[in-house]
């Protein structure tokens, strides 16, 4: 209890200090204050981890280490669906920071809904390690064959269900989610974006909540490790589009991590793949990723899979 108390003061007040005091008028954030977030949320998760290992021992530290890295790995390609969504929109960029910010709240409560039912269903129906591994080598190939990533706001059914109940207003009325026009509260596209947001980042636990129990199923490691993971590449998101860009392999790197994970949980009753040697062949697929990407840049005119 007092480790979830811990854990809940050390995010409010962070995003307390983002949200009141570094980002109290909207403005355009730039890859200098990005990246500063995104390396003080890092320092932030890493002292966390150290305050596990000193608590609760090598092993648990271990797997909040490598929960955190994969989770983080595989958000890299999320973030991409999000730039897609704010162009669609035409979302000037000063705010772009209060939709992520406040999408976190969002992922906050459906990544614990994920996670508990995930391992609900691995404590009563140990089969289904099988059904999530099969799950995360389809999507990893999947992911490797996708060409392009296409955004059709119009045809997701939660915003096709807001708009049965409030009518939208042509501009973002200052960054308004709801504003009221003539005694008639209307929704701004800014609350549309928002649940395009949420249920994009919903989609997406589908995929990363079977991958991270595959590294633990203990729900205090597993959820921790997830939200840092999400709050530090949500501060990078600014910078992140540029970065993908530049590591064209990533995405490829991305699928084979996806698959490794899929086959840990398929031989788990046979064979128990160490935590070090997880996050060992996670980080070495990344660094191959990249080399591979210097070595043999993208030529002028080719699309990246994720563009």
């Amino acid at each position: 209890m007092i480790a979830w108390l811990g854990f809940g003061v050390l995010v409010a007040v962070m995003l307390a200090l983002d949200l009141g005091v570094f980002h109290r008028k909207e403005h355009e954030v730039r890859m200098k204050e990005a990246i500063l977030w995104s390396v003080l949320w890092t320092v932030v998760a890493l002292i966390f981890n150290g305050g596990i290992y000193l608590v609760q021992g090598r092993e648990l530290a271990m797997q909040f280490l490598a929960g955190y890295i994969l989770e983080r790995t595989l958000s890299f390609d999320n973030l991409f669906v999000f730039l897609l969504v704010f162009n669609y929109f035409q979302l000037p960029a000063r705010y772009h920071h209060k939709v992520l910010f406040w999408g976190i709240f969002g992922a906050l409560l459906f990544r614990a809904i994920f996670i508990g039912f995930g391992l609900g269903l691995l404590h009563y129906f140990t089969w289904m390690i099988y059904v999530f591994g099969a799950i995360l080598i389809w999507t990893g190939a999947k992911l490797a064959l996708e060409k392009d990533k296409k955004v059709e706001p119009e045809k997701n059914i939660f915003v096709r269900w807001f708009r049965k109940f409030f009518a939208v207003t042509d501009d973002y009325c200052e960054g308004k989610f709801f504003a009221r026009i003539r005694g008639v509260l209307y929704a701004t596209p800014l609350m549309v974006i928002l649940l395009v947001i949420e249920s994009t980042d919903v989609v997406f636990a589908i995929d990363s909540i079977p991958a991270i129990l595959a590294i633990s199923q203990n729900i205090f490691i597993v959820y921790t490790s997830n939200i840092f993971a999400i709050l530090g590449l949500r501060s990078l998101y600014f910078a992140i589009a540029e970065l993908m860009k530049l590591f064209h392999f990533l995405h490829y790197g991305l699928s084979l991590i996806l698959v490794l994970i899929g086959v840990k949980m398929l031989i788990a009753h046979f064979y128990h793949l160490p935590t070090v040697a997880a996050l060992g062949s996670i980080l070495l697929i990344l660094v191959l990723s990249v080399i591979a990407s210097i070595l043999w840049p993208q030529k002028s005119g080719e699309t990246n899979p994720s563009s």
